[in-house]
């Protein structure tokens, strides 16, 4: 499947996203590095936005930061993708065990590194959602508790099609 097969099929589909956990490894990856690279790029060009507009209430920073902007924004926008990755994987690394409990609640088989690759998938729509949100004018907490809440929704979805004990 390509990758935007996938990303329609996460969104709109718990069955898919539950037999996704059979792909290999190396295709879920390459679509949470997707959204890493996306998150990252979004982000580094806040910063730019927010930057400019931030220093320009301080005399004389400005006029340093622009003799400096050729190594000020690479090693920035490496920070900031570096943060991105930590921050999603830990997010689907915890989401992924909060998955195992839902499993053991329906009484279904399965391994870790399933539920990670199905949690992978079903963090598709909190993402997206996230970026419009942080757009809104939302806090932080706010959007963190309503992403982590689908998230939880897809995943409980998604589970219900994995095998019975």
């Amino acid at each position: 499947m390509t990758l935007t097969q996938l990303f329609i099929a996460s969104i709109s589909n718990p069955k898919k996203i539950a037999a996704f956990r059979l792909l290999p490894i190396g295709k879920v990856l390459q679509y949470v590095f997707l959204f890493v690279g996306i998150l990252s790029l979004l982000s580094f060009v806040h910063f730019i936005t927010g930057f400019k507009n931030d220093s320009s209430s301080i005399e004389g920073l400005l006029d340093y930061v622009e003799n400096m902007e050729w190594i000020l924004y690479p090693f920035a926008f490496i920070v900031q993708f570096i943060m991105t990755t930590l921050l999603l994987f830990v997010r689907i690394s915890v989401m992924a065990f909060i998955g195992m409990f839902i499993l053991k609640l329906r009484k279904r088989r399965g391994e870790y590194r399933h539920v990670w690759r199905t949690t992978a998938f079903a963090y598709t729509t909190p993402t997206v959602l996230s970026i419009f949100f942080l757009y809104s004018g939302l806090t932080d907490g706010w959007i963190f508790m309503v992403t982590t809440l689908i998230c939880v929704v897809y995943l409980t979805l998604a589970l219900k099609y994995y095998p019975q004990k």
